[in-house]
């Protein structure tokens, strides 16, 4: 079991859905962060992209300047970006790291955001892009020298002057629900990540990627995205949950509920599909545990675990047994809820987390 947490690039807080309690992500909190997950014994962290999010490889630099251990794992927009330029920043990304880089593949899912960024392709025309992308930039972080005329990239004689430390490449992680998502990720990535939903629902999904990646002949490693509100007891969990939404209201769900009608993402759709558009608990608990209230103010990952540090072990396990070895997980605020979750959870898998062997 891998644990990785989340670095707030956007912004981070107290509560979902206002700006009370609101707390600038700037380099010196993200240093704490950093400094905090690399002390506790996270296995790496994610950071994020977006319109509203601070430059994920720039970040990364510095906060890799700061840490041992700590791997990054930074989300890389194929469409914008060239992948002889993308292959050669993640390879002397790795080499002054020391092997701490993972990649997560992100085709987007907001038209409105990909304007902003120049593109203007259609859903299935960016995993077209990401096909292409990852074709020359899994080829050049080998050696190889690759001409590719493809339907959106053109390259002759791309190459990369310095391989990366870790070999054949930093693992590629990467999330697609759609029909040409799966294709792709069966087809290139390392690790399928799924955002949280029930198990059953999740052993589903990776019973039919493993049976995608075979007829590619490869196989995949599983991750899941979650936040987890972990407290002594489960009822202090609960409160801790009413409690990051008490400032959400009925305008607050509408505005977020009107703006993921306009997304072209199926995973973001079935995320923002989980509740009901009330903070009533038994409509936002879809399964034993699994809180969707995360959904009513925030894009993205929009579930959580709640309950005492027995159960949230308990329900992590019950995904580990159905495949899921990565856990990409976070807690508002970031930097106490990491150490929160590490303190009161970390002891009950030693089995599970190696450097707590």
């Amino acid at each position: 079991m891998d644990i990785l947490w989340f670095f707030p690039t956007a912004g981070d807080g107290h509560y979902l859905g206002t700006q009370i309690g609101e707390r600038k992500s700037d380099i010196h909190y993200l240093k704490q962060i950093a400094g905090a997950l690399d002390y506790l014994g996270y296995d790496g962290a994610l950071l994020p992209t977006g319109s509203n999010c601070e430059d994920s490889w720039v970040l990364a630099s510095a906060l890799a300047s700061v840490t041992q251990r700590l791997k990054f794992l930074i989300a890389l927009r194929p469409g914008v970006m060239s992948p002889t330029i993308s292959a050669r920043m993640a390879s002397t990304f790795d080499q002054i790291s020391n092997g701490r880089l993972m990649l997560n593949i992100v085709t987007g899912g907001d038209p409105v955001e990909q304007a902003t960024f120049g593109n203007y392709l259609s859903h299935d025309e960016r995993y077209e892009v990401t096909e292409e992308f990852l074709t020359v930039w899994r080829k050049v972080m080998q050696g190889e020298s690759v001409d590719l005329k493809g339907k959106h990239i053109d390259v002759t004689g791309a190459y990369i002057p310095t391989l990366p430390v870790q070999k054949p490449y930093p693992p590629l992680y990467f999330g697609g629900s759609s029909p040409a998502g799966k294709e792709v990720g069966a087809r290139h990535t390392d690790v399928y990540l799924l955002w949280g939903e029930p198990p059953a629902v999740i052993k589903k999904k990776i019973e039919e990627m493993k049976e995608r990646a075979a007829i590619e002949g490869r196989e995949l490693r599983f991750g899941i995205r979650l936040h987890v509100i972990v407290r002594e007891e489960e009822e202090e969990a609960w409160a801790a949950a009413d409690n990051l939404i008490k400032h959400v209201d009925d305008n607050v769900i509408k505005a977020f509920q009107d703006k993921f009608a306009k997304f072209d993402s199926t995973a973001q759709k079935t995320q923002s599909g989980l509740h009901k558009g009330t903070k009533d608990r038994s409509s936002l608990e879809i399964s034993p545990n699994l809180w969707a209230g995360i959904s009513l103010a925030r894009e993205g990952a929009g579930t959580a675990i709640v309950g005492s540090p027995e159960i949230v072990a308990e329900r992590l396990k019950e995904y580990e047994e159905i495949g899921i070895d990565t856990f990409i997980l976070s807690g508002y605020p970031h930097l106490e809820e990491a150490y929160t979750f590490a303190e009161l959870v970390f002891p009950l898998l030693k089995s599970s987390v190696k450097q707590f062997a």
